[in-house]
């Protein structure tokens, strides 16, 4: 993998209001928003946020409505310009590109997926698909080839030829999907692409996600303001707050040490033995201890981990890269699921 960021994101900032670029970095746009408002006309939407994306990395943009989620997606693609800041993809800055070489990086370096699934309700599941490629100038055979693929590869088999009305709320969505990877994108944009299916459909339609992930490696951004579906999606998470990021890390980061108590009522109700590993919980052996029990690596997921400390009569040795890095016990894990098992910090 490469060690260059897919995506990178350096001081961006959005400004709603008269004189937006005075804010920029200025005392005033830390008053409270209701405050900014009346003071000067404006509202903060994003602020000062920096971020790098690796390359087959999908990484979540999680926060409450208003929290300026969508707003930071949609500067990213300029479909909203920022006000101050960069953003990188593959090198280029896209906040300095022409409007043509712009509409080039949307038909060939990003697609997005929106909640709205925005399909064209006259046209078929198939040309829905190919509408990006035939705006390319892609011939009919070959658009509909590569169409054809991807009605494969999103699991649309036998509605090619269906209307999107025709077609459930997940199966449309899948559609949407479809037309995203119709131009092999680099980078893929969803912006709460399933709050508005059924709770099943939902579940299902992650799962398509993160099988495409496996199979493709895209590069992705994923906005939502449900954790559950963060923890389940993202490599790292993002939880935004005011327009800013508050904090940013691995699922088992923000669960194991959340910086305050908003990030702590977030995960408050993630199960941690879902999301935390061994080497969330390890102890150093004590004085004495019996450390014939077996060995499991560091990684390993605590669920995962419980039945093989259960059935040992000793403590579980965990290891990373062949060393003894410490002991989990049955007792350990219990402590963790009583939810006293993990230290919260700065």
């Amino acid at each position: 993998m490469s060690s260059e960021p897919t995506i990178s994101v350096t001081g961006l900032w959005k400004v709603f209001g008269p004189n937006p670029s005075k804010l920029v970095g200025s005392p005033d746009a830390g008053l409270p928003r209701a405050e900014l408002r009346a003071k000067t006309g404006c509202t903060v939407a994003v602020r000062d946020v920096t971020f790098d994306v690796a390359p087959g990395e999908v990484f979540v943009v999680m926060g409450l409505s208003g929290s300026g989620k969508s707003t930071l997606v949609r500067c990213l693609t300029r479909l909203i310009e920022p006000t101050a800041g960069a953003v990188s993809l593959g090198g280029e800055d896209v906040l300095k590109v022409s409007g043509s070489r712009l509409r080039d990086l949307r038909r060939t370096k990003f697609s997005m997926v929106f909640q709205h699934f925005g399909l064209l309700s006259h046209r078929r599941v198939i040309d829905n698909i190919a509408y990006p490629l035939e705006i390319n100038g892609v011939s009919r055979d070959k658009r509909y080839a590569r169409a054809n693929e991807v009605i494969e590869l999103v699991g649309l088999q036998g509605y090619g030829n269906a209307f999107p009305d025709q077609l459930s709320g997940g199966m449309q969505q899948r559609v949407g999907l479809a037309r995203a990877l119709a131009v092999d994108p680099e980078v893929l944009f969803l912006d709460e692409p399933f709050s508005a299916l059924d709770p099943l459909i939902r579940r299902d339609m992650q799962a398509e996600v993160m099988r495409l992930h496996r199979d493709l490696g895209k590069t992705m951004v994923f906005i939502t303001h449900d954790l559950a579906e963060a923890m389940k999606l993202g490599d790292r998470i993002a939880i935004m707050r005011d327009g800013a990021v508050v904090q940013m890390g691995t699922p088992e980061d923000l669960v194991a040490r959340p910086v305050d108590d908003y990030v702590a009522d977030f995960t408050r109700d993630i199960p941690k033995s879902h999301v935390l590993t061994l080497r969330s919980v390890v102890r150093a052996p004590q004085q004495g201890e019996d450390l014939s029990g077996p060995e499991l690596p560091a990684d390993t997921i605590v669920r995962e981990a419980t039945p093989v400390i259960l059935k040992s009569t000793a403590p579980i040795k965990v290891v990373e890269s062949g060393t003894l890095v410490g002991v989990v016990s049955s007792n350990d894990v219990l402590r963790l699921v009583a939810g006293d098992g993990v230290d919260r910090g700065n």
